[in-house]
């Protein structure tokens, strides 16, 4: 029977945060529920760094069923409620137990994990639903500060153009294009197209 693996990811936006608490603390609780050796993984970037950009995307890959990833509290995993959802989303389709520390979360399979899952959930659509209300009340100004809106006409042009600005915010808040597609009631490929097309990151 293979060995599960227990990993902490420690991330800090500065360098002059302390992780040494941090680890005393995941050692204590990982003793306590007799984990086993701790694989830490440390990094020191800026939140607004995309998940799929950090260490925390090697670690979520190299993790399988069972395997444990620990961290000091669940903002630490993503930079908006959205990214989080996300990397939660992938963990659990991945088996894998995650444990925060703060707020002493435990999502691993139980019905409490299921029910916070669910609330996490709602969280982000709440917050998808935010940055939309916010970018169309911006645009809204806009036009009303006698800027032209709307869809472009001509060869060439996409029914996504008029949504661009609101788009990125959603990107930049870590929505997955997949989502982003279904609301604009587009396909994934001509999605991918319209953002290189526009030199989008994404």
């Amino acid at each position: 029977m293979q060995k599960l693996k227990t990993v902490a990811y420690l991330r800090v936006s500065t360098s002059g945060q302390d992780l040494e608490k941090n680890k005393a603390d995941i050692l204590l609780f990982a003793n306590d529920r007799k984990f086993g050796h701790v694989d830490f993984v440390e990094e020191k970037v800026s939140g607004k760094k995309h998940w799929k950009d950090r260490k925390i995307k090697t670690i979520i890959d190299k993790l399988g069923a069972g395997d444990r990833l620990i961290v000091p509290e669940l903002s630490r995993l993503g930079r908006s409620m959205l990214e989080i959802m996300e990397i939660l989303s992938v963990a659990k389709e991945k088996e894998i137990c995650i444990y925060a520390l703060k707020g002493n979360w435990e999502l691993n399979g139980t019905i409490q994990s299921k029910l916070i899952a669910m609330c996490f959930s709602m969280a982000a659509e709440i917050e998808r639903d935010l940055i939309s209300s916010r970018t169309k009340e911006a645009l809204k100004a806009r036009k009303a500060a006698g800027v032209k809106l709307g869809r472009p006409k001509g060869p060439g042009k996409s029914m996504l153009d008029p949504h661009k600005e609101e788009i990125v915010a959603l990107l930049k808040n870590g929505t997955t294009k997949t989502w982003i597609a279904n609301k604009y009631n587009t396909t994934l490929p001509n999605l991918y197209n319209w953002l290189k097309k526009n030199k989008i990151q994404g």
